[in-house]
């Protein structure tokens, strides 16, 4: 109800969005995703949290050809490493073994079927990547080697906060580190013009086609939110609640001062 009240079809920076706004990074991401469909291999996509990890894989995945690649996406990432490949194994359409080396030979033999009969390539995306387990990180590589490693079957994503590429830095995990072929890291939208694009290009697109804040009011949002559009969509959907009651159809600067404070 809030939404209509200042003449928006959906939150601005909601997962309702069909058009991210992009001032380069999105259309890196999306060259750096056909590198990997092109030449399969392993995608390091890192950001902190709330800064549209998810939301730009989702737009990059959106157009891809589902008779070409089958996009499999697991937030659930902490879990053993067994229950990650049979998560794999039933997104795949297996009935997933108990036992790690049969689960193995099925997985990969299905993969290899998509590439040989049906020219199919997976596309595994792992968010959270962070919370993986150690010993995943470790035998991956492993479970990638395909045909005395001569063929590379299947593209992965492994997404997670800046702490991951750290993580992947360390000595036991090298052989993973090694196969990773593009890296992509996102960064909060803090300069001010560029803020401000982002708001008003999301506002835009939500069917806002008046002023809803101020300049001031901008900035203010700007400092609340760190540059993170989570947090600017969540200060932005407070402030539209609290006006609903006082009837108002913009966002004015104290109005914005109380959704921080009610937020905090």
């Amino acid at each position: 109800m809030e939404l209509q009240h200042v003449g928006l079809r959906h939150p601005p920076l909601g997962k309702e969005t069909s058009e991210l706004w992009d001032d380069g990074m999105l259309t890196r991401l999306r060259e750096r995703f056909q590198w990997l469909l092109q030449s399969p291999g392993i995608g390091l996509l890192t950001g902190e949290a709330g800064v549209g990890k998810t939301a730009a894989l989702r737009a990059v995945t959106a157009t891809l050809n589902p008779h070409r690649y089958q996009v499999i996406y697991h937030a659930e990432t902490d879990f053993g490493r067994l229950d990650l490949y049979r998560c794999l194994a039933q997104s795949l359409g297996l009935a997933p073994s108990y036992r790690r080396a049969l689960l193995w030979r099925e997985i990969k033999a299905h993969i290899h079927h998509l590439a040989d009969a049906k020219q199919i390539l997976p596309v595994w995306i792992l968010d959270e990547a962070q919370n993986l387990p150690p010993d995943f990180f470790r035998d991956f590589p492993a479970f990638l080697n395909f045909a005395f490693d001569s063929r590379d079957l299947m593209s992965v994503w492994l997404v997670g906060h800046p702490v991951l590429a750290q993580t992947l830095q360390r000595a036991p995990y090298a052989a993973l580190a090694g196969r990773i072929q593009a890296r992509v890291h996102l960064t909060p939208v803090f300069e001010r013009e560029r803020f401000a694009r982002l708001i008003e290009h999301r506002l835009k697109s939500a069917g806002n086609s008046s002023t809803l804040l101020t300049d001031s009011g901008m900035e203010i949002l700007r400092q609340a939110s760190k540059g993170l559009p989570r947090n600017a969509a969540r200060t932005l959907r407070t402030a539209m609640r609290l006006a609903l009651p006082r009837g108002l159809n913009h966002l004015p600067d104290e109005l914005l001062q109380l959704a921080i404070e009610e937020l905090r």
